[in-house]
């Protein structure tokens, strides 16, 4: 008994010895990747705190009282117009960033209301207090509070600059009154200022052209734009942000960038939770290029039930990396490559999105990769989720090595055909109007072809609700797509194409 004993804890030692020596490049590139933060000062769950900071409230003498009208639902289904008296604190916190460092928010019964971005330079920490609302004038139609010096890269590559740096964004519940799906109140661009000096902009909080910037520890709700907007940037931290009832992507990267951690998010949002686009529609991006070296972890969607058959009707279960080629206005092209990232501790997320897709919004022959885009160096580990007929990652990019492992899979049995990860083109039709197939476009890109190669998968199980974990085979869990046009296209969808998945092991 003794020896048998011995041999149990010899071969669990074993076991656990190898998982640990698999997961060594995952690891590696955490521990590189925290390195870098570290020695930059940027330690997670390390919050900034109010010693030395100023109140705004020092200020209120520059505040601006008004009244507007607001939409809000009505409980009835509809919607309903208020008319609100408010103070504008715009001027009066501005003016205490312009002369101060570090500025506290206080908590108070009534929204801090915005009608212009507040604008942080080198070395400044805005603290709102966790109860603080700061919320945007109906019709304002700008970000909240972004950095002092943006920098477009729509003509052409980013030049150098001499990027804002030391910037810190703590606390408070931040919000553009995007009240209702299909209600904004005037508040649906997220621009850098009014005059939208740098197209692309698309955030409640925009930073573009920084180092060394941390957002943390606050609340984003019933907001159009995306929460976080990050461009060319390194050197970052985006922690700990929770989104209620939001409209659009949650933390939205765009290359270039480089050495960042986002962590800590959860919620519901209306697009993905976490975007990594290093090439992007044009109209939702400042900048473009090379993304490397980032960790995004702990990111939790929304809960789904086991007998869960279909996705969410929302992207709060949803991560994307979206790399690609931009063509510029001259006709130069720029790699925009995602590389060395890992995903780790993720719950509930639906999709890991890497496929190519066109932009709907401007035209899919206006905005587009060509070719489609290349990934290299892709870790995810330990997931949980709830399988449902769609693959957790969906692969159309030409991708050199591509890691998962520790996923568990939450159902009595997987759905028939399922599939972990497939490999190919897809293929879906979006329909402008449902009656006129003449206004139907496709949404993917189903005639380019795509070559993942050193595809890994490791230690996936199923969990019944109640029995014991299962092993899956992990090879039988993988879809090589192979695409074939629809000759009965518009009757039946979708309209299909010529394009394949190659899978090089």
């Amino acid at each position: 008994m003794i020896g048998f004993a011995l041999t149990v804890g010899l071969i669990a030692v074993l076991l656990a010895t190898a998982a640990q020596a698999q997961d060594g490049p995952a690891e590696t590139l955490a521990e590189a990747i925290l390195d870098r933060l570290g020695a930059q000062g940027l330690w997670p769950s390390c919050p900034a705190t109010t010693d030395g900071a100023v109140p705004a409230s020092d200020y209120a003498h520059l505040v601006i009282r008004g009244e507007w009208n607001e939409r809000w639902p009505d409980g009835a289904g509809g919607m309903k117009t208020v008319a609100v008296r408010g103070e504008l604190w715009s001027a009066a916190i501005q003016a205490a960033l312009d002369a101060h460092a570090k500025v506290l928010i206080p908590a108070r019964p009534e929204p801090y209301y915005l009608d212009a971005p507040l604008v942080l330079k080198f070395g400044q920490t805005l603290i709102a207090d966790p109860e603080a609302e700061l919320r945007l004038k109906p019709g304002t139609n700008t970000c909240l509070v972004r950095n002092a010096n943006p920098v477009s890269g729509w003509p052409g590559p980013v030049p150098e600059t001499s990027p804002d740096t030391d910037i810190t964004i703590q606390g408070g519940i931040w919000t553009d009154l995007a009240t209702a799906p299909a209600e904004s109140n005037g508040n649906g661009r997220g621009s850098v200022d009014r005059a939208n000096s740098v197209p692309g902009a698309y955030g409640i909080i925009v930073l573009t052209n920084v180092a060394r910037v941390v957002v943390r520890d606050l609340v984003v709700r019933q907001s159009r734009p995306f929460g976080v907007h990050l461009t060319n940037a390194r050197d970052f931290l985006v922690e700990n942000l929770r989104f209620e009832d939001h409209r659009r992507d949650g933390v939205h990267v765009n290359g270039p960038a480089s050495y960042g951690l986002v962590r800590g998010i959860s919620g519901v949002t209306g697009d993905d939770m976490v975007a990594l686009n290093a090439w992007d529609w044009q109209a939702s991006t400042m900048t473009f290029g090379r993304i490397h070296h980032v960790l995004v972890e702990d990111v939790t969607g929304r809960e789904l039930s086991a007998e869960s058959s279909g996705p969410v009707p929302d992207g709060s279960a949803e991560i994307r990396l979206l790399p690609g080629y931009k063509r510029f206005p001259d006709g130069a092209k720029l790699a925009c490559p995602i590389e060395d990232v890992l995903i780790r501790r993720i719950r509930s997320i639906r999709t890991l999105k890497m496929y190519d897709q066109p932009n709907l919004e401007m035209g899919r022959d206006l905005d587009f990769s060509q070719p489609i885009g290349e990934m290299r160096g892709i870790f995810v580990r330990d997931a949980v989720t709830v399988p449902t007929h769609e693959a957790l990652a969906q692969v159309h990019s030409n991708v050199d090595g591509l890691d998962i492992a520790n996923v568990v899979l939450q159902a009595s049995a997987l759905p028939d055909g399922y599939a972990l990860v497939s490999v190919g083109p897809l293929s879906a039709v979006y329909k402008h109007n449902p009656a006129d197939p003449a206004t139907w476009v496709e949404i993917f890109s189903p005639d380019k072809d795509c070559t993942v190669r050193n595809l890994s998968l490791s230690r996936i199980s199923l969990q019944p609700p109640d029995g014991e974990r299962q092993a899956l085979d992990a090879d039988a869990l993988i879809r090589v797509i192979e695409q074939k046009p629809n000759p009965d296209y518009p009757r039946s969808q979708p309209k299909g194409g010529t394009g394949r998945g190659h899978l090089v092991q």
